[in-house]
């Protein structure tokens, strides 16, 4: 009888647990970046350049609301499987409610800057002319629609987080599905411009929240959503903002280094510049959102260990996330250095002066791809185990020392000094960090040697070995 009260996480590898949540996670962040690939996809071909650089100043400030999402669904999530973890259900409950109460309360205030911030945003980019009338149209139809936009990126990770990985995948899935059928429809069939593109991508949005909702309030949810305002808790909001804030800086920290991208290639270049910045943004994207993907798919694993734990396992995890990312890097730089033309295609094929200036572009600024990686994982693990203060460090040290690089490298280089600043930049940021990431490892170490988590306790019966020897 003891086999059916074994946790079943318990049965799997470290390898197993880590797939478990890396390929519906990997899957849903390549599903929820389509939007933005898809979008400049359609408008790249359909609108040409003058579209690709209006789209890509709309995107720093849109990142405000996406960012927003972001916080939300990882410091949930990670309190959410911390507390399934240490079996303690009333908690992931808490936890759930006071998610879903900033979603409503930040998305509002996230609106509001839009509404009133947001022209004055792209000026500070040197947007003119057409595509400042393009991204001002692409972000007033996010203003109005900031809560789907926010709830969308929340939701798929708490219900990732829920033990439905699979379900978080599909509900992504079905949302740029119909995306890609809404931006043909209002892009290619109806040309609204970018504005049909936001409408197509809010549409999606909402699809994917009712979805999302629904899965909370059914009997398949495994922390079963109930609004009851005596759950509601300051302290709980506090300590879901504090843990995945670092989400959220790394948001802003993206809006902020491509709006200064933007303004910098609008100084020393033009808007081709800014098109070819978009492109490369995109191939970037890809990187990131399957680097992202697999340092998602270690937080749940790695939470749920801390949360039991067990060290040695959290080790193995973490040693696996780094290998797949350092392949994943090798093989993608391989692949852009070899087959350009290719990837470039994709948004572009008509203006030549676009895709010789995206070939240098894309050959400088992603040449410290696995770099980036690394930052994604050393920023969920500190979130994973309950250390939202040094991953935030991480995310604020990546957005500050970007800065003097672009400021000094464009008087020197020009626009080929645009493009190297981030690169180097990471690499300085590595070495900076480097004592932070060994004090975490001698941390574990000596926890794992000092017994601090109770593993003097394991050769104790417990529960399922006694009811093995009862049965």
């Amino acid at each position: 009888m003891s086999l059916h009260n074994k946790n079943p996480i318990e049965q799997l590898t470290v390898n197993q647990h880590f797939w478990k949540y890396a390929i519906p996670s990997i899957a849903a962040m390549l599903v929820s970046g389509l939007y933005q690939i898809i979008d400049g996809i359609f408008v790249g071909h359909y609108i040409g350049f003058e579209g690709l650089a209006g789209i890509n100043m709309a995107w720093p400030v849109i990142c405000c609301i996406v960012g927003v999402g972001m916080m939300i669904g990882m410091g949930a999530g990670s309190l959410l499987s911390i507390s399934r973890g240490e079996k303690k259900p009333k908690d992931g409950l808490k936890v759930l409610n006071n998610a879903m109460a900033l979603i409503i309360i930040l998305s509002v205030l996230a609106a509001v800057f839009i509404h009133f911030g947001g022209e004055s945003l792209l000026l500070l980019q040197s947007a003119n002319g057409d595509n400042l009338a393009m991204a001002m149209n692409y972000i007033e139809v996010f203003a109005y629609g900031a809560f789907f936009t926010a709830a969308a990126t929340a939701l798929p990770l708490l219900i990732r987080n829920d033990e439905n990985p699979g379900l978080a995948t599909k509900l992504l899935i079905i949302g740029a599905s119909l995306n890609i059928l809404l931006d043909y429809l209002l892009i290619a069939v109806y040309p609204l411009g970018l504005k049909g593109a936001a409408i197509a991508t809010l549409l999606s949005q909402a699809t994917v929240v009712i979805l999302g909702f629904s899965y909370f309030f059914s009997s398949k949810a495994n922390t079963r959503a109930k609004f009851e305002f005596n759950l509601l808790s300051l302290s709980q909001m506090k300590h879901i903002i504090v843990l995945g804030s670092s989400s959220l800086f790394m948001f802003l920290y993206f809006s902020f280094i491509i709006a200064l991208h933007n303004y910098l290639f609008m100084k020393f270049g033009s808007a081709v510049h800014v098109a070819a910045f978009a492109i490369v943004g995109y191939v970037a994207t890809s990187f990131f959102l399957l680097a992202e993907g697999i340092a998602g798919g270690m937080q749940p694993p790695v939470s749920y260990y801390y949360g039991a734990k067990q060290i040695d396992k959290i080790k193995a995890t973490v040693k696996l996330a780094v290998k797949v990312i350092v392949l994943l890097a090798v093989a993608t730089l391989t692949f852009i250095n070899v087959f350009p033309e290719f990837v470039i295609g994709f948004f572009s094929s008509q203006d030549e002066a676009l895709m010789a200036e995206t070939l240098i572009g894309m050959r400088l600024h992603l040449i410290a791809l696995v770099l980036d990686g690394l930052i994604f994982i050393a920023t969920m693990y500190f979130m994973a185990v309950n250390q939202g203060g040094r991953s935030l460090t991480i995310s604020l040290g990546n957005m500050l020392i970007q800065i003097p690089f672009l400021l000094t490298l464009p008087t020197i280089l020009g626009v080929n000094g645009i493009w190297l600043s981030v690169p180097l930049s990471n690499v300085a940021l590595c070495i900076l960090l480097s004592p932070l990431i060994f004090n975490e490892i001698k941390r574990i170490k000596n926890l794992d040697s000092n017994n601090e988590f109770g593993n003097q306790n394991s050769n104790r019966p417990t529960q399922d070995n006694i009811s093995l020897r009862v049965s």
